[in-house]
């Protein structure tokens, strides 16, 4: 059998406003806008609504319906969840069906997208938790995979995710790493004895992700063929290929005018014609063979930019003094117990917020704007410190 274990990870931020210091202890109001302002949550879960989420779900439910073994994979994060069930909540019962018939498996991650594990580890286990409760209420299913933000990963983080009992976790299959070893295998987290770790085949991944509609790459046009051919020819180094990428892949990074869900819905149809091949969930994944190999990764290791490192969140001292303040911070908000405080407190720790504060330059700096909604990182970082002022007066106002 030649599979292919594709999972999506869906994900839209609740963005703070440009929130003034004359704000402060008059208006706490954080992430409530001006319909078009840049910041606007609303207007933007709509928009992508529309482009993304809507058509790429309809497209993998006809798929599912055509091919009872096409499979997915989803991590879905609280802070969308939230937004749907406020603005378009037949996203919410679309995957539902998808997961009652037993072709979409939600994957277990933090509810507010945050990097918690590196700051607090007893947030990270109350996020963790919060996001499980959350998907056995909306789906009726308890995750058995997990995959922490940006895909972020090293030894230690396995070594919990196998004491919490999951029989998978997702990482970055990164050269520096592998070194001669494919990622088209399962492997073992060094230390552990009944975790599987599923490795995503970057290379394969991004040339949806990110090359697709790239008309200066040498390989554009990617058809499918051709990238069947490529499939192909990675089944020689092992039998499991991970697409690993974000869902708004399919109409919002690559509009629907490059022919993305023309390519996805004919590349399905395309693996699926040739009888060893399969769909896989990351469960059923972890399940194809017996571990390789065991894989270490002391030094945390992510999907993002080119040192697939936390640089992205956490390599300048704007972004080191924000999140170094919103943690101090916990313990006082907490013991508030006040639910809205909590709430607003935990959703200023989603890791789009330093990654908006990013100041790298060339093609990362480039990415990093593109899915910033702010003029600067400058802006966001003091926007964002005034939150957490407020913040913090509303703690001592018990």
């Amino acid at each position: 059998m030649r599979a292919i274990c594709l999972y999506l990870h869906i994900h839209q931020p609740v963005r703070y406003r440009e929130y003034s210091i004359f704000d402060v202890g008059n208006n706490s109001n954080y992430f409530n806008d001006n319909y078009n302002s840049k910041q606007n949550n609303e207007r933007i879960f709509r928009k992508v609504a529309k482009k993304s989420y809507y058509p790429t779900l309809e497209l993998l439910k006809a798929k599912m319906l055509t091919h009872p073994d096409f499979k997915v994979s989803f991590s879905i994060t609280g802070t969308w969840l939230e937004q749907a069930a406020t603005w378009e909540p037949d996203l919410i019962r679309i995957i539902r069906e998808m997961v009652k018939r037993g072709q979409a498996e939600i994957v277990g991650e933090t509810y507010y997208h945050s990097l918690a594990y590196f700051y607090n580890l007893d947030e990270f286990n109350d996020q963790v938790n919060l996001h499980e409760e959350t998907i056995n209420r909306l789906f009726g299913v308890k995750p058995k995979v997990f995959r922490n933000t940006e895909l972020s990963y090293n030894d230690y983080l396995a070594k919990w995710a196998e004491e919490k009992g999951y029989k998978g976790i997702l990482a970055e299959g990164w050269d520096k790493i592998l070194g001669w070893r494919s990622p088209n295998h399962v492997y073992s987290p060094v230390g552990c004895k009944n975790l599987r770790l599923l490795l995503k085949n970057y290379r394969l991944s991004d040339d949806i992700a990110f090359r697709f509609s790239n008309r200066s790459w040498k390989e554009w046009p990617l058809t499918v063929p051709k990238y069947q051919n490529w499939l192909n020819e990675s089944c020689l180094n092992g039998n499991l290929i991970n697409l690993f990428m974000d869902f708004e892949t399919f109409g919002e990074h690559q509009w629907q005018d490059t022919g993305i869900f023309n390519f996805l819905s004919t590349f399905i149809d395309s693996w699926l014609a040739e009888y060893e091949n399969k769909f896989v969930t990351v469960s059923e994944a972890t399940e194809i063979e017996e571990p390789v190999g065991e894989i270490s990764m002391p030094e945390t290791v992510t999907w993002a930019d080119t040192e697939r490192d936390l640089s992205a969140w956490a390599s300048n001292k704007m972004q080191i003094s924000a999140e170094t303040d919103l943690y101090a911070m916990r313990k006082e908000v907490l013991a508030t117990n006040n639910k809205r405080l909590i709430s607003d407190w935990r959703h200023m720790t989603t890791s789009d917020h330093p990654y908006a504060m990013c100041t790298k330059y060339w093609s990362d700096g480039d990415v990093h704007a593109y899915f910033s909604a702010y003029n600067s990182p400058y802006e966001a970082f003091m926007y964002y410190m005034n939150v957490l002022r407020d913040i913090e007066y509303r703690s001592s106002q018990k």
